[in-house]
């Protein structure tokens, strides 16, 4: 629609709100990360947030939105001449999701660069975004090289294209907004970190705030117009204020006492490095300036934490972000000063009555509707038998079922790759032709040139030199001499798990060391940024336990309450994860894929369950399915059964302690051997 939502309309979600706001009063405090479900109104906010920003002054036909008050020396459509500047509503720009790299920092034309000696420069998003909003919705999904360079510009406050030799800069400041679903994958801690804030949004659980959600929205979509002018007044005072918020800003104090308070908390917390200490002060600062005071309150600093640090303290994919609230409030109490701004009872111009996005108001004063705030119990205790007997069943495998075990401590494990050349999306498991690498060969290019090839460029161009003219020193080079480089990199995989949960696995506890060696593969899986997939097969059959997804600890939490019992349709467990590598291929052609089956190899139930195991084995390898087996059979009495399924899958085998990193028990054979094998 044309007329965006009202800012001030959004119901609840007051964390979000407060952190758009203060990143709008200073941009320097860092953007921020927008965490939660679908349907959670991420999107209505920062949408609506431009619309609610002051109108930019630029200079009129610059590409890069320079201010005439103070236009960038550097910028390529400069030097600017001083003249009136035009006033524009505030930019907002959307990064998508499958955005190139040149489609993000702009495009530099090596070709004219090279062959006609000039420099032509296309702005990408990161120009565009400069003094308005870069939202990039899914931020989680994107390349990671794409959220080093987006998380850089908004550091430095500018970008930089460099291409063989030519390079250009400009401005690039901005609110950086960045929106993700958890369950869809988590970005890495070093990424994280980079983001100044963090918002954990879900969807209200309290009936009447829903109702009201429900009907604010049905009357916007009925007559935008109409709705958004009721709201007129109270998005002119919120657009008021943050214009005098910034006025503000420069005039506020940050006290010793304050800075004490930050640096204790930070420490107590035990988050890394020193970017935190600084978000927090800027975060601190905007709240003061935002509430109309020159102090900074221990008020100030409480709720600075609780948006810069939750983030910051993840440091593995499985630790869920929060804070205690109970050790911070100690920690700020311990630490309080006496310059004004130690335990905030000295409030001088504060705004508690509740007009700010805090508890008691909307951000225009307007309070929230109704008062609402913004195999059976000794089966696996018998000893293991050779591999004929197994706690038996009933329908469906209930029968025998035990108490979920927990997983042992996970290991770093060694590298498991996929054989041959990929074309995936970047990651770091298996060799892929990639946009980043190592230069392994050129070819002419196909559609524009990106990386080019100066020695094969060179070779293409030397034998033409007499026929073009040249005598002297120097090189005449044409279109046709330049060459694309080819790169080879790394891609990330989808990785999917077929685990055995029947009766032989719990036998002895094993399930605890399997459900061990299956985190640390998920761990390792997260590191190379591989999707994963988790199939379970006990009982009389198999499922799904989790489609394929990027989310690696929603992975963990499924295996952690995986149960056990029953006997071992083990052919099923293969069925089930061919059909669901034949939907994946669909849906991702190029991501190609490693089957991890954790077993002992034993098949029982149902009529030939060798045979049709075997069956199913072969039809995965006839497909060239990369495959591994962690073989999980113990005791004293060894069949080798995992080994022979290795075998008709034309994948390896490997124990869970041929998979440490650190082992000296037997080296683990590269998925590139049974591939080299297979062909042959």
């Amino acid at each position: 629609m044309s007329t965006p939502y009202p800012f001030t309309a959004v119901v609840g979600q007051d964390d979000l709100r407060l952190a758009l706001l203060l990143n709008a009063v200073s941009p320097r405090v860092g953007g921020v990360l927008v965490r939660g479900e679908k349907g959670t109104a991420k999107s209505t906010a920062v949408r609506a947030l431009a619309a609610l920003m002051p109108e930019t002054e630029v200079v009129p036909g610059c590409r890069f939105s320079c201010d005439p008050a103070a236009p960038d020396p550097s910028c390529p459509d400069g030097p600017h001449e001083s003249r009136p500047g035009v006033r524009r509503p505030t930019a907002l720009v959307e990064l998508p999701v499958g955005a190139s790299e040149d489609r993000l920092v702009g495009a530099l034309d090596i070709e004219r660069a090279l062959a006609e000696g000039v420099k032509a420069f296309e702005p990408g998003l990161l120009a565009d975004a400069h003094r308005g909003i870069l939202y990039v919705d899914e931020v989680n999904l994107l390349n990671d090289h794409l959220v080093d360079l987006l998380l850089d510009a908004a550091a430095m406050g500018a970008s930089y294209v460099e291409r063989e030799g030519v390079s250009v800069r400009h401005a690039a400041r901005f609110l950086l907004v960045g929106t993700m679903n958890p369950e869809e994958g988590e970005l890495r801690p070093q990424l994280l970190d980079r983001f100044g804030l963090t918002v954990e949004v879900k969807a209200s659980r309290e009936p009447d705030q829903r109702v009201e959600v429900v009907r604010r929205r049905l009357a916007y979509e009925d007559a935008p117009e109409e709705f958004a002018a009721r709201w007129a007044g109270e998005e002119a005072a919120v657009r008021q204020r943050i214009v005098e918020a910034r006025e503000l800003l420069p005039s506020v104090r940050l006290g010793d006492a304050a800075l004490r308070q930050i640096a204790a908390t930070c420490a107590a917390f035990e988050v890394d490095g020193m970017r935190a200490d600084i978000v927090m002060a800027r975060t601190a600062t905007a709240l003061a300036a935002w509430a109309g005071r020159t102090d900074v309150l221990a008020e100030d600093v409480r709720q600075a934490a609780l948006l810069a640090l939750p983030h910051r303290r993840r440091r593995n994919p499985f630790d869920a972000p929060g804070l205690d609230e109970d050790r911070l409030d100690e920690t700020l109490e311990q630490f309080g000063g006496q310059d004004g701004d130690g335990d905030g009872a000295g409030d001088d111009g504060g705004d508690g009555d509740g007009d700010g996005p805090g508890p008691g108001g909307g951000p225009g004063g307007r309070p929230e509707p109704d008062g609402g705030p913004p195999g059976d119990g000794d089966a696996a205790a018998r000893p293991e038998s050779d591999g004929a007997g197994e706690p038996q069943a009933g329908p469906g495998g209930g029968a025998g079922e035990q108490v979920p075990a927990r997983a042992s401590e996970p290991f770093r494990t060694k590298v498991l790759s996929v054989p041959g050349v990929g074309e995936g999306a970047a990651g770091r498991r298996s060799r892929a032709r990639t946009e980043r690498g190592r230069t392994t060969g050129a070819h002419r290019p196909r559609g524009a040139l990106t990386k080019l090839h100066l020695a094969a460029t060179v070779r293409a161009a030397a034998p033409h030199q007499r026929v073009r003219g040249r005598s002297g020193p120097g090189l005449v080079v044409r279109r046709d001499d330049l060459r694309q480089a080819v790169r080879e990199g790394h891609e990330s995989n989808l990785v999917l798990f077929v685990v055995d949960a029947s009766g032989s696995m719990a036998a002895r506890q094993r399930m605890s060391a399997v459900k061990g060696a299956v985190l640390s593969l998920l761990l390792d899986a997260y590191r190379r940024r591989d999707k994963v997939g988790l199939v379970t097969f006990r009982g009389t059959a198999a499922e799904v336990a989790l489609p394929p997804t990027s989310s690696v600890d929603v992975a963990a939490a499924r295996l952690e309450s995986l149960p056990t019992g029953g006997r071992t349709p083990l052919a099923a467990g293969l069925l089930r994860a061919h059909d669901v590598l034949r939907v994946e291929r669909l849906r991702d052609p190029a991501r190609r894929p490693l089957v991890v089956v954790v077993t002992d190899g034993r098949a029982t139930g149902g009529p030939e369950p060798v045979a049709l195991a075997g069956r199913a084995a072969r039809l995965l390898a006839a497909e060239g399915t990369a495959c591994v087996v962690v073989d999980c059979e113990a005791g004293p009495v060894r069949l080798g059964l995992a080994g022979q399924l290795a075998d008709e899958l034309g994948g390896t085998a490997v124990t869970p302690a041929e998979l440490r990193a650190d082992s000296i028990a037997g080296v683990v054979r590269d998925v590139q051997g049974a591939g080299t094998r297979r062909a042959a």
